[in-house]
């Protein structure tokens, strides 16, 4: 039985953030991993699809300008941009991420991780078992793994995962994706751009990103068509079929409808990785998402801990690294004996996000319906952000919208949302308000620089009357 201050079960973003902060605070710490450390987003998700995405987006950008247009003769080289994908990936080699644990002084161990009582963990290693011990916390990081529905046929036909989608070395010539959310769009635009001739993307829901304004999934659906995709929304999957020996893949839709294809990805949501994780042991279920406090401690435990998208609050990395250093500091705080110096508070409330199609979907903070629903007296404004000079500047046809949630009577913002070319990066701004909770009074002292595509800020304030 090895001995730590702190046990952390799953290196993947958010257990590294944990171990090394705890570690920098002076506690030892060391983390569990099955598989490579580094974790879902850095091989098979937010990093893969991204580098495959952002070659597609910047020779859009090029071609929607005089004078680059004209310069662009070529198509994209696939191969290289699926080269840069598996640098940006580290050709799955954890070494590099191995080597900053050493550096933060926090202990790996390699294998399956289990609780088995009260602070122990047992690791199923190459080399047989090992039992961990934990004076102060077990943190359990493990996230979560893709959904596949009961749906009769679909395990059968070998569908492909985001894991899948974010690692082929070419591009099927017919893609079929079932599920119209982040991935799956993102997923498609991609394919389509670096080679299949034909993707249809089936959505069950009426609308794309029906949690957003509606402008923006109407936004992304119009670009999608416009690249050739085929989206079906209000479309419900009854069964899929393959045959045994391969071949292709048949999607047969409630309407009775079949769409065939070469790869099937199923993008429909996460399941908590917690089906072996020994909860059974501690007395929480297994197979379900880990309930906790706000300061991401299980309920009626001293000890156990559960950040990042193990505990089902926000299903994004970022959120999860933010979690993570509320974990650290609490239990820090703790072994001092000290109340944590903060909550997760912005789980609830300030939750920043984007969608990396063209165009880009960059929200934060409650939606209009969603703020309706909790009850608060609200007013939305809206803005053509082509119409702002920045904006122009970066494409002739520049095709985008914003939007801005404020609370009237506490007269902040609560929500906003960004649909158009890099809008990726004027959200940060939204977010800050929205955090901070800053008067829009204030707000108006906060000149966009000109022209930047941010001065669609002052025509959303102008819009609300300030």
């Amino acid at each position: 039985m090895q001995t730590y201050d702190v046990v952390v079960i799953g290196a993947g973003p958010v257990g590294e953030v944990v171990a090394g902060r705890v570690a920098a605070g002076g506690l030892s710490a060391v983390v569990v991993e099955a598989e490579l450390v580094g974790g879902e987003c850095s091989y098979w998700a937010c990093m893969p699809s991204k580098a495959l995405l952002r070659s597609v987006h910047a020779l859009r950008a090029a071609r929607r300008l005089p004078g680059t247009r004209e310069a662009v003769t070529g198509e994209l080289d696939v191969a290289a941009v699926l080269a840069r994908r598996d640098a940006y990936t580290s050709f799955h080699d954890d070494s590099g991420q191995v080597r900053w644990l050493d550096r933060a002084g926090v202990a790996l161990v390699r294998g399956h991780g289990r609780l088995t009582g009260d602070r122990t963990v047992e690791v199923t290693t190459s080399a047989g078992v090992v039992g961990l011990q934990a004076r102060h916390a077990v943190v359990l990081a493990t996230g979560t793994s893709a959904s596949v529905p009961p749906l009769p046929g679909l395990r059968d036909a070998d569908p492909w995962t985001s894991r899948e989608a974010t690692t082929a070395k070419a591009a099927p010539p017919r893609l079929v994706v079932l599920g119209g959310g982040v991935v799956g769009l993102e997923m498609a635009q991609a394919w389509k751009a670096l080679g299949s001739q034909a993707v249809t993307v089936l959505e069950h829901a009426p609308s794309l990103l029906p949690r957003l304004e509606p402008f923006a999934g109407q936004h992304v659906a119009d670009a999608l068509r416009e690249d050739g995709i085929d989206v079906r929304l209000s479309s419900t999957v009854v069964r899929v079929e393959r045959p045994e020996s391969g071949g292709e893949v048949s999607v047969h839709l409630e309407d009775g409808t079949v769409v065939v294809g070469d790869e099937l990805l199923v993008a429909a949501g996460r399941t908590p990785s917690t089906s072996d994780l020994g909860l059974g042991a501690v007395g929480l279920e297994p197979g379900r998402f880990v309930p906790v406090d706000d300061s991401l401690r299980v309920a009626g435990s001293d000890w156990l801990y559960a950040a990042g998208d193990v505990n089902g609050r926000v299903l994004l990395t970022h959120q999860g690294k933010y979690q993570a250093r509320v974990v650290a500091d609490a239990v820090l705080a703790r072994v001092k004996d000290e109340q944590p110096p903060y909550l997760a508070e912005a789980d609830a409330y300030a939750v920043p996000q984007v969608v990396f199609t063209d165009p880009e979907v960059a929200a934060v903070g409650l939606s209009t319906a969603e703020a309706a629903a909790r009850g608060l007296r609200t007013r939305t404004v809206e803005y053509e952000i082509g119409r702002v000079a920045g904006a122009s500047l970066q494409a002739e046809d520049y095709k985008g919208r914003a939007a801005l949630v404020v609370d009237v009577d506490a007269g902040v913002l609560v929500g906003a949302c960004f649909v158009g070319q890099d809008v990726a990066e004027v959200v940060h701004a939204a977010t800050v308000a929205v955090v901070g909770r800053v008067p829009l009074e204030r707000l108006r002292h906060a000149v966009p620089s000109y022209p930047t595509t941010s001065e669609v800020w002052l025509r959303l304030l102008e819009e609300y009357g300030q």
